[in-house]
């Protein structure tokens, strides 16, 4: 396979999960495959890019990385282990000394964290140990879960959007 048919094959789209037979085994695939599209956005394109807002708001593609592993810290690791953990900075600021390499790696990590905790939980209408969001009510693992494919979807959606203004990449 040559070079430009690699490229081109690796910008296809990834098709969903099938999904299983039950809950679990369906929504834990579908936040792994979100998950892992955030990460192809931020993979393989020059750092000053990833780094450069594409919207006034500030929002970069590195940002948006970091802030979902602050996101997965605080649902799974804080809230709902009740880890004794400081509350993430879930803001899209990267600092100029962390790489982009490392952003990646956090979050890869956040994500491995967060289905370690999953799978220790049999039960998807086990609470949470803490309260929180802005309701500031305990949760169920059903919940949290659901609401990060909602986070983690919207963002990988924004991740599209200024992977493409970066650097014209589109796909997967």
């Amino acid at each position: 396979m040559t070079e430009s048919q690699e490229a081109d094959r690796a910008r296809k789209d990834v098709p969903p999960p099938h999904g299983g037979t039950d809950e679990r085994s369906t929504l834990l695939p579908f936040l792994g495959y979100l998950r892992e599209a955030v990460a192809a956005k931020a993979e393989g394109v020059d750092p000053r890019l990833a780094r450069r807002p594409g919207v006034p708001s500030g929002t970069s593609l590195l940002g948006l990385v970091k802030h979902l592993t602050a996101v997965e810290t605080h649902w799974f690791v804080r809230t709902f282990e009740g880890a004794d953990v400081p509350m993430p900075d879930l803001g899209m600021e990267v600092a100029e000394d962390v790489t982009a390499a490392r952003v990646l790696a956090d979050y890869r990590e956040a994500c491995r964290r967060s289905d370690e905790i999953v799978a220790g939980c049999p039960d998807l209408e086990t609470v949470s140990a803490r309260p929180a969001g802005q309701a500031h009510v305990h949760r169920s693992l059903r919940w949290i879960l659901v609401h990060m494919i909602e986070e983690t979807a919207r963002h990988a959606g924004h991740a599209d959007i200024l992977r493409e203004q970066a650097d014209g990449a589109v796909g997967r």
